[in-house]
C-alpha cells in the first residue's frame, strides 16, 4: 500500500462496541466507574477491536531502532556506538524492557530501521533505510523519500505482527540522540520553543543542556519544517525511529488494534500519525507520563491519558509494557466479576 492509501483506509473506532463494553461495566457489582481509567481503557479498546469481548492475550513492542547525526553537536552524554550495543543486547533478551516483557508476556520485535551500524542478532528485523540521519543543523535529517519510507516501514511491521495474531502493540524505541530530534519535532508542531520542550534526556549536565538546545534552535532556524506537512517536519529535523513509529501507529489503526504510547518519543511519533491521519488517535492509549518537560504537552494534545506518573524515562517501551498488567487486571474484573442481576443487589445508578 502507498501512505495515501493507509491513510484513507483508517477507520473510525467502532462507538456501538463501546457502549456494549460499557453497558457490561455497568452491570457488575461494584460502584459505577470505580475502576477509573481501566474501565475506560477496556471500552476503549472494545471499539477500536469491533467488540467487546476484549482479548488482548498476544502483544508485542516494536522497538524501533535507529541512529541520529545530531550526536555530533555534544547533545548527548554517550556516543552513537551505545544504540548498536543496546539492540543487539535486545535480540539476546538482555535489556530492561526484555527483562519487563518476560514477566508481562509481551514479545519484544527489535527493529534496525536507521542504525549507524548494520546490527547482528535473530531477532532484529533487518529494515534499514539508511545508516543513521545526517546532523540537523548542517541540513535535513533525510530525505522526504526515506522518511516516508521508514513510515511505510512500520505500517508493514504492524500488519506482519497482527496478521500473526497479536492483540496489542506497544511501541518503543532506542537512538542515542532521539531525545533531541523528539524535541525538535514537538516544537514545531506545538509552535514552542525549545528551551521550554527539552530535558536532559539520559542524564545531560547543564551545558550538554544548553547545547541541546542550541542544536534545536538552530536546525528549526535552518530547515523551516513545515508544521502542516508532517513528512516535511520529520524529515527535516526528525529521526528514523520516529517515522517507523508513526508507521507503527497507522499499521495499529488500519487493523483495528490498539496501539500503546510509551514515553515522550513514542508521543511524538503518535502526534506524527496523527497528523498525518487525525482518526488513527482512536487506536491509541497512553502508558504513562515521561519526566521529559514536553512529554505531559504532546498527550494532551493527543487527548490522551497516562496511567502512571512514575517519573520513568528510559524508553526502550518500558513504560508501554508496564502498564499491560495493569490491563490485564482491569480485563479480568470486566471478564470474570458478577453482575448486579446475578447477586441480587440493587444496581448502581449514574449520579445526576
Amino acid at each position: 500500500m502507498t501512505l495515501a492509501e493507509v491513510l484513507r483506509s483508517i477507520a473510525p473506532a467502532d462507538q456501538k462496541a463501546a457502549a456494549a463494553a460499557r453497558d457490561r461495566w455497568d452491570s457488575i457489582a461494584k460502584p459505577l466507574g470505580s475502576l477509573g481509567a481501566l474501565e475506560d481503557a477496556v471500552i476503549r479498546i472494545a471499539a477500536m477491536t469491533g467488540t467487546p469481548d476484549v482479548d488482548i492475550s498476544r502483544r508485542a513492542v516494536v522497538v524501533m531502532c535507529a541512529d541520529n547525526g545530531v550526536v555530533a553537536q555534544g547533545v548527548t552524554q554517550t556516543g552513537q556506538e551505545v544504540t548498536a550495543i543496546v539492540a543487539e543486547n535486545m535480540s539476546a533478551g538482555d535489556t530492561s524492557v526484555c527483562v519487563m516483557a518476560r514477566h508481562a508476556g509481551v514479545e519484544v520485535v527489535p527493529v534496525d530501521i536507521g542504525c549507524a551500524t548494520p546490527l547482528k542478532g535473530d531477532r532484529i528485523l533487518q529494515k534499514n533505510i539508511r545508516r543513521g540521519t545526517a546532523d540537523l543543523t548542517q541540513g535535513p535529517a533525510m530525505t522526504r523519500e526515506e522518511a516516508e519510507r521508514a513510515v511505510l516501514t512500520g505500517v508493514e511491521v504492524a500488519r506482519d505482527l497482527c496478521a500473526k495474531g497479536v492483540k496489542l502493540l506497544a511501541t518503543g524505541e532506542m537512538g542515542i540522540g532521539n531525545t533531541t530530534t523528539s524535541s525538535a519535532v514537538a516544537c514545531v508542531f506545538l509552535n514552542k520553543e525549545p528551551v521550554v520542550m527539552t530535558g536532559r534526556g539520559a542524564g545531560l549536565s547543564s551545558e550538554g543542556l544548553r547545547r541541546k538546545i542550541r542544536a534545536i534552535e538552530t536546525g528549526i532556524a535552518l530547515n523551516q519544517p513545515d508544521p502542516s506537512d508532517p513528512l516535511d517536519v520529520v524529515s527535516k529535523v526528525g529521526g528514523l525511529d520516529l517515522a517507523g513509529l508513526a508507521g507503527v501507529f497507522l499499521g495499529g489503526a488500519l487493523c483495528h488494534v490498539p496501539v500503546l504510547v510509551d514515553g515522550f518519543i513514542s508521543s511524538v511519533a503518535a502526534l506524527i500519525a496523527a497528523r498525518l491521519c487525525p482518526t488513527c488517535t482512536d487506536y491509541m492509549l497512553g502508558s504513562h507520563a515521561s519526566d521529559e518537560p514536553a512529554s505531559k504537552l504532546v498527550l494532551a494534545e493527543l487527548g490522551l491519558e497516562p496511567f502512571l506518573y512514575a517519573g520513568m524515562r528510559l524508553g526502550e517501551g518500558t513504560g508501554a509494557v508496564a502498564v499491560t498488567p495493569l490491563l490485564d487486571m482491569g480485563l479480568a474484573v470486566y471478564r470474570e466479576m458478577t453482575t448486579f442481576e446475578a447477586t441480587d443487589i440493587e444496581a448502581y445508578q449514574p449520579l445526576t
